[in-house]
């Protein structure tokens, strides 16, 4: 590993128990909110047909896969338990090239473990986030980063994001991502200002769009408009099968999805290894254009796997797919 990497990741890392159910086990309804329900039969014993564990994912955990699978020198700012899985999850990483020097063991703690329901190519996940004593790490100049990466992470880490806006602004030739995660949302604009006045490109899908920005959500302008307003000099906006859209506050690009080579197995993942190939592209000095024609690609592989990191592509694997892109798959302006 270099001693100062490309990239290094930020957020809560977790191992994923995918519990695949059996179709006719369980079934999808809808609310009168048009909300949609996963329902299942109460106080019984229920067949399911088998599962898979994956270890060392969340989004800031395939962020950092995702960079090291494209070629750049990856390193992730972590937090495990004194366990066997948090023994599993750097062992997981060192597999895929992470550099793991700044991943803390908490030897008192245990290691973040979530359930993912798996209901067709759909999963619901049940979470818990164990409360670790987050601390930046001491960064040497010499392990500095190019870019920060910064994605999910637990609520109790609030204060955190205070001493990584302290960091940014003593370092200030670092560029940082930002692909706000659920209870980063949460915790709103006004409290992490900091991060979106310094994020040089900001991640999110519509909804989300419209949720932190305050935008309105059928007006993709407005929805930039907004995000802008906060300070990031670049957003991105996914909407599923529309594609995905782009900003850099003065030009924008509406982008199609790629084409799937089959239907979807599992959707885990793919607005990770969207936002996080977008970027890989940017860290490679492409255009926001060119970064636009790498990150679906990505992203259709991930969801013909299971689980968020078996379809990452290497840089020769993705370039191979785009050489074989459809003539109208490109980026357009957005009117």
């Amino acid at each position: 590993m270099a001693e100062r990497p490309d990239v290094v990741s930020v957020g809560d890392i977790v191992t994923d128990a995918f519990i695949k159910l059996i179709d006719d086990q369980a079934e999808v309804s809808v609310d009168e909110h048009g909300n949609k329900k996963l329902s299942m039969a109460f106080a019984t014993k229920l067949p399911y047909d088998h599962v898979e564990i994956i270890e060392a994912v969340g989004n800031a955990s395939n962020a950092a896969v995702a960079f090291a699978r494209l070629g750049l020198d990856s390193a992730f700012v972590t937090n495990v338990g004194g366990d066997a899985h948090g023994r599993d999850m750097i062992a997981a990483l060192h597999k895929n090239k992470v550099d793991t020097r700044f991943v803390r063991i908490n030897h008192d703690k245990k290691s973040n473990y979530h359930y993912v329901l798996w209901y067709k190519e759909e999963r619901t996940i049940l979470i818990r986030h164990e409360e670790y004593d987050y601390h930046w790490p001491h960064l040497r100049p010499n392990e500095t980063p190019k870019w920060l990466y910064f994605s999910s992470i637990s609520e109790h880490a609030i204060e955190y994001h205070d001493q990584v806006s302290d960091w940014l602004d003593e370092n200030p030739d670092v560029k940082l991502a930002f692909q706000p995660g659920t209870f980063q949302m949460a915790a709103g604009t006004d409290r992490l200002r900091r991060i979106y006045e310094r994020s040089e490109v900001i991640i999110l899908n519509k909804e989300e769009a419209a949720s932190v920005g305050k935008g309105n959500i059928d007006d993709l302008n407005d929805l930039f408009d907004h995000l802008h307003k906060l300070g990031p000099k670049i957003v991105v906006i996914t909407d599923g099968p529309k594609g995905a859209y782009a900003s850099d506050g003065s030009k924008r690009w509406q982008m199609p999805l790629y084409p799937d080579p089959a239907p979807p197995i599992d959707r885990t993942g793919a607005g990770d290894s969207f936002a996080s190939t977008f970027v890989a592209a940017l860290i490679k000095g492409d255009s926001i254009e060119g970064a636009l024609l790498w990150a679906p690609i990505n992203s259709m592989n991930v969801v013909q796997k299971v689980g968020a990191q078996a379809g990452l592509l290497s840089e020769h694997q993705l370039e191979a797919y785009l050489r074989r892109a459809p003539e109208w798959y490109h980026p357009s302006r957005l009117n």
